[in-house]
């Protein structure tokens, strides 16, 4: 059975968050344009469809690293602060962001609660598992090394 591990992460993660983005209940909120995804950025995201991208890739991390908590995914998400002549300094990304981000995944209900953090729920496990099924077709007709899975 092809999972969410055999398929490349950035392959993925597009795909999820085309599916995504054919939801309407997943909708970045009116701030999303102007906010930067952390402290330790400059700027505002360039691309206009950031926000379906950072949901499909909070979903992937939770598959892989759950039970996960917002904490824990605001560190991943997070970078070094420019503090000009001064050392740079590691900063969590928007808590913000992390939190409505997994709130509408669970809206989908592709993420849920455990007492530990947040979980894949089972709907979410077989609809990110085909999802990889389908890459996975795609992709070895290119790549034949993944002819294996």
């Amino acid at each position: 059975m092809t999972t969410v591990y055999d398929i490349p992460a950035n392959i993925f993660i597009e795909e999820l968050a085309k599916k995504l983005k054919e939801d309407t209940r997943v909708a970045p909120p009116d701030w999303a344009k102007y906010v930067r995804t952390g402290v330790h950025k400059e700027t505002a995201p360039i691309d206009e469809d950031w926000w379906y991208l950072r949901c499909a890739a909070m979903a992937r991390k939770i598959y892989i690293n759950e039970p996960i908590g917002v904490k824990k995914l605001r560190v991943m998400y997070g970078g070094a602060k420019n503090r000009g002549s001064k050392p740079h300094r590691f900063k969590k990304g928007s808590g913000s962001i992390t939190r409505k981000g997994v709130q509408q995944l669970e809206t989908l209900n592709i993420v849920g609660r455990s007492d530990r953090g947040r979980i894949i729920t089972a709907e979410g496990r077989s609809l990110m598992d085909n999802l990889a099924f389908d890459i996975i077709k795609e992709l070895e007709k290119t790549i034949p090394e993944l002819k294996k899975y």
